[in-house]
């Protein structure tokens, strides 16, 4: 999550679906370790018309995924990954670490949540973070001072991205893959220089769950879609912690017949 006005996330990849489990309250996720099907590091898979793709991981099955819009050396912006997969994404900017009992919720149902940080919001926090990544959060980039990006010159956005890289590898030892830029505000330099600090996708948002639990959508039908990326907005005075705004969102997308994938899996 993030200050206000972050979470105001905006698109898409493709993967067979793993084992799923039903836990109280109707949430059904996806354990790791279910039937997915992913492929060591460095080797290939056949694409529709013959064309292959890197698989990132290095465990376990990957799943099928069309290739995403935009020049190749270039990362993709990603609303909603293009997937047939009935899945969708969690995801959740600074401050998610601020509720112990969203902690309790990641850890008891093995949530896999995507959490984008960033140093100057979150920089005291940090041992909390690591407590939600020993839960099985995955920790992604929100630059280092949360500074809109849009218009800054290359060098700037260079700094703030891999300012960032820097920060969460020397904390956490991990070197991020996906970028969320603050507010989503971007341009072709904060995709260049994205590329240039090792990121792989610049990540937005198709639906939005607010501060009340209400979700809203940037584009497209006002109801969640296999692939849709959720960028859950952090806490705010007077409305239901994020526990049981997390836990209500879980029964929305059980009841449109989707479960929570992890988003990682994708890239």
């Amino acid at each position: 999550m993030a200050v206000a006005g972050c979470a105001r996330p905006a698109e898409p990849v493709e993967r067979p679906a793993g084992a799923t489990v039903q836990r109280p309250g109707g949430a059904t996720v996806q354990r790791p370790g279910g039937a997915t099907v992913e492929r060591p590091a460095g080797t290939t898979a056949p694409r529709p018309g013959g064309a292959t793709t890197r698989r990132a991981r290095p465990d376990g099955p990957a799943p099928a995924a069309r290739p995403l819009a935009g020049p190749a050396s270039l990362p993709p912006v990603v609303h909603r990954v293009p997937t047939r997969d009935k899945v969708v994404f969690l995801t959740y900017d600074d401050t998610a670490e601020r509720d112990a009992r969203f902690l309790d919720l990641v850890r008891e149902l093995r949530l896999p949540v995507t959490l984008f940080l960033t140093d100057r919001v979150t920089g005291p926090g940090y041992a909390r973070f690591a407590r939600l990544r020993s839960a099985g959060a995955r920790l992604q980039n929100h630059t280092l001072d949360h500074t809109a990006l849009r218009g800054l010159p290359y060098a700037g956005q260079r700094a703030e991205i891999c300012g960032q890289q820097h920060k969460l590898r020397s904390r956490f030892g991990v070197r991020p893959r996906l970028l969320r830029p603050p507010y989503g505000a971007h341009d072709t330099a904060t995709r260049r220089a994205a590329a240039d600090c090792g990121i792989s996708a610049v990540v937005l948002w198709r639906a939005s769950a607010g501060p009340a639990g209400r979700l809203t959508f940037t584009r497209g039908p006002r109801r969640l879609l296999p692939g849709d990326v959720i960028a859950v907005a952090p806490d705010e005075p007077a409305t239901p912690d994020l526990r049981a705004r997390t836990t209500r969102l879980l029964r929305t997308v059980r009841e449109e017949g989707l479960r929570v994938a992890r988003l990682e899996d994708y890239f």
